[in-house]
């Protein structure tokens, strides 16, 4: 008997739950198509990021003033900055190639962190064939005057502006270091949001020690960053009808079944294809239907959320994570 491995995403309804997630895998046509035929059930382009849209502004405002300043009369030749079409081209052309080539969902990606004309891009994204838009909001607090409810405030306040330009569906892809992480999906859904993503993995930086400056330094996920959204996502399924998608940590196909156990909708995988490759997609799938099939499962649906918080028989263990038990067991390598 065969596993019914279909599920929701935002409204969409996808062949499984493994889904590629925004990385330079799904930065080009051809490895996109690589990806759809190892069986990914969608796609995430990569971010677009709120400075490349505002920089290109901001070209486009300065040209526009130079010859305004120049000879009046050659603005004659230049259309409406209101007609212009300043986003980032590129981007768009890549969005809309992946939408004619492709046979699953595309999502688009903003990364950005104020609310600002930079939004607006959203609906272009739209208008280019995006099934969904995944809001990265990427923003480090480093004012001590600014409070917590006021960073919250501004994550809710650019999904309602996002939500707001767009109708087609939004998740926010979202850190883990909230004071109440409960409270703030409460707000994100309160502010239009459709899905969240958990969680994003912040860029930290390194120093060079020759150079003396600040480098950036990104490496791979590993399986220890598995239990942040597997806790997270646990306590989240039966509090809120948003979407849920985990991004972190998942290398394994039963990784991925720990993570539909507790609640995911989907599982977005980025490092796991770049270590073993993108027909690694076939397998995840295949053995992801095996452990169902094997556990006497039926569908997806009937597994999900099956350990979340209400359903687990130790809820207290996803809230302390057996925290006694882990410290005082613990043993030193030798």
């Amino acid at each position: 008997m065969r596993v019914e491995l279909s599920t929701t995403y935002l409204g969409m309804e996808l062949r499984h739950p493994i889904v590629a997630g925004a990385s330079p895998l799904t930065g080009n046509l051809d490895s996109l198509r690589r990806l759809e035929q190892a069986g990914v059930s969608a796609v995430v382009l990569p971010s677009l990021f709120e400075e490349q849209i505002v920089q290109t502004e901001l070209q486009l405002d300065a040209l526009y003033e130079y010859y305004a300043g120049t000879f009046a009369e050659s603005l004659t030749y230049f259309p409406e900055l209101r007609e212009y079409n300043t986003g980032p081209r590129d981007y768009l052309k890549l969005l809309k190639l992946a939408k004619r080539s492709l046979s699953v969902p595309v999502i688009a990606s903003l990364n950005g962190s104020s609310p600002g004309g930079w939004v607006r891009f959203a609906k272009q994204l739209e208008d280019a064939g995006a099934d969904a838009i995944e809001l990265n909001v990427y923003f480090v607090p480093t004012d001590p005057r600014m409070s917590s409810e006021e960073v919250e405030r501004r994550y809710a306040d650019l999904v309602a502006f996002v939500k707001n330009a767009v109708s087609v569906p939004v998740a926010v892809k979202i850190g883990a270091q909230f004071s109440s992480l409960c409270h703030f999906a409460r707000q994100l859904a309160d502010s239009g949001a459709d899905g969240l993503v958990m969680f994003n993995r912040y860029l930290e930086p390194d120093i060079n020690l020759n150079s003396l400056q600040i480098t950036p330094h990104l490496v791979l996920s590993t399986r220890n960053e598995l239990r942040l959204p597997l806790r997270w996502i646990g306590i989240l399924r039966d509090q809120t009808s948003m979407s849920l998608a985990a991004s972190s940590g998942i290398h394994f196909p039963e990784d991925a079944v720990k993570l539909i156990l507790v609640g995911a909708d989907i599982c977005m995988m980025t490092s796991a294809l770049f270590k073993h490759g993108v027909e690694y997609v076939t397998e995840m799938v295949r053995e992801v239907e095996n452990w169902l099939e094997i556990n006497d499962y039926v569908s997806i649906e009937q597994a999900k959320g099956s350990m979340s918080y209400s359903n687990c028989p130790d809820s207290g263990q996803l809230e302390r994570a057996n925290y006694m038990k882990a410290i005082t067991s613990y043993t030193p390598m030798r």
